[in-house]
């Protein structure tokens, strides 16, 4: 049956015309790959080859995902600004007292605090507002076949994402979501969707595009899944002299080292909690200006499961903070 809905869905989309020049059904990968959907999903071959006929190469796409040659570009204040100002923390105020019902519920259900999952939905889509325009197939397929770096793993998304929108009875083409090929209002990517969204509001259906109590719902979730503490703090400021702390940054964000560690790495913090508390030395470099430290513990790592990006994590607190503090 689902192949039978699979097919009417692809027939709607007849209209969409195909790329002959480009035709991802040229590639021996997705001719590959549209075998093995058949064989380990039971997807028709032929319905398949109708899809990525009518697949667009996106090369929008292969530039957004690629990162800047010059690491100078990478500047801590100047993505912070964009994620933490007064437009964004007034819609997130409004957001919080539309929907302060669910968020209440959430944070009970999961541990998450309500501040968190309001600043990530602000900053993956100003609160909704921009879920992205691109087709989700598009970007998926362009990324799985055509950007080596990550093709594993967008390969698999893009399997994800075939089954989602079978399972969901969704025309394949009519998903529009980030760059990325990110859905909905929590921007979740379509093996998330499939294994963390849940339906928050009770309709009985798992909605991210539409439904901003389901993203609520869904975003505790998936911290909650990914290990989040309820209760514990997400971060420590630190200071840093010398150069004995360079083995905590190459050691990575998983918080490994311990609070009564820090002095032999020449790190300082100010903190109450127990000496054997683990974090990882988070720093924040700005071109021309002082490179910001802190130490990330288990909810910052957890954060960075949502985007794997330390200046991510941070912004995420800092709007939260700055929201938590205004409310």
């Amino acid at each position: 049956m689902k192949a039978i809905a699979f097919a009417l869905l692809l027939a709607c989309a007849a209209s969409v015309p195909a790329l002959a020049k480009d035709a991802f059904t040229q590639r021996a990968d997705v001719r590959a790959f549209i075998r093995d959907m058949a064989q380990r999903h039971a997807f028709v071959e032929s319905e398949l080859q109708f899809l990525f006929a009518r697949t667009r190469r996106m090369e929008s796409v292969l530039k957004a995902i690629t990162p800047p040659k010059d690491p100078r570009a990478r500047s801590w204040r100047a993505y912070r600004g964009r994620f933490v100002n007064e437009a964004r923390i007034g819609e997130g105020l409004d957001f919080w007292r539309r929907h302060e019902a669910a968020l209440s519920r959430a944070a009970e259900a999961h541990g998450v605090p309500e501040e968190i999952i309001v600043s990530i939905i602000g900053v993956e889509t100003l609160y909704g507002r921009n879920a992205g325009s691109f087709r989700v197939i598009d970007a998926l397929a362009t990324l799985a076949f055509l950007y080596p770096p990550r093709a594993t793993y967008f390969r698999s998304e893009l399997e994800q994402y075939l089954l989602f929108t079978r399972d969901a009875g969704l025309d394949v083409f009519s998903v529009k979501g980030s760059y990325a090929g990110a859905i909905g209002i929590p921007q979740f990517m379509p093996g998330s969707y499939r294994r963390f969204a849940v339906d928050f509001d009770g309709d009985g259906i798992v909605d991210l595009r539409a439904s901003p109590a389901d993203a609520v719902g869904s975003v505790a979730n998936f911290l909650k899944e990914h290990g989040w503490r309820r209760g514990e703090p997400v971060q420590l400021l630190a200071h840093v002299a010398g150069e004995a702390h360079r083995p905590m940054l190459e050691a990575g964000i998983d918080p490994k080292f311990t609070l009564a560690s820090l002095g032999q790495h020449g790190v300082e913090t100010s903190s109450s909690l127990p000496t054997e508390t683990t974090v990882a030395l988070i720093d924040l470099p700005t071109p021309e200006a002082p490179t910001e430290y802190r130490l990330g513990m288990r909810n910052f790592y957890v954060l960075t499961r949502y985007n794997r990006s330390s200046f991510y994590a941070a912004a995420v607190y800092d709007l939260a903070q700055e929201l938590k503090l205004r409310r």
